[in-house]
């Protein structure tokens, strides 16, 4: 998966391997590692070798994605409202939404999906079976 994802990302950019090695040794680095090269991007992308921790780190940073994203790992199921709970800056289309922006949105989203899906009503097994009450999630 990284193999691919890289050349993807790399391909996206129009850089060839020296250029894009070229743009990463320009990149501020916590630790001074040793300089990157073109036939070494080459090997990560045919899957010859594997980068570093750092490498991926510097991967990520410089084309704007998650180091998750770039090794493959993926969410099976993600609640939305986690998303919207998060302390992350959300986009759509580039622009950052802000919190009031973030509220409304989740609300209309909720407001959608509670008309297309009407709430089950619950009945309660007691004296007062015929009582039926709506769910609150």
């Amino acid at each position: 998966m990284f193999p691919d994802r890289l050349k993807a990302l790399r391909k996206g950019r129009n850089l060839t391997l020296n250029q894009l090695a070229e743009e990463l040794n320009q990149l501020p680095s916590v630790i001074k590692d040793k300089s990157n090269t073109g036939p070494q991007i080459g090997s990560w992308e045919r899957g010859i070798n594997t980068p570093s921790y750092l490498e991926v780190l510097k991967l990520a940073s410089f084309f704007g994605v998650s180091m998750d994203f770039l090794v493959g790992r993926s969410y099976q199921e993600l609640d939305l409202a986690d998303v919207f709970a998060m302390n992350t800056q959300l986009t759509l289309e580039g622009q950052q939404l802000t919190f009031s922006e973030r509220q409304a949105v989740y609300g209309l989203i909720k407001s959608y999906l509670r008309g297309r899906h009407p709430q089950k009503a619950t009945t309660l097994s007691s004296e007062q079976s015929e009582l039926t009450l709506p769910l609150d999630h």
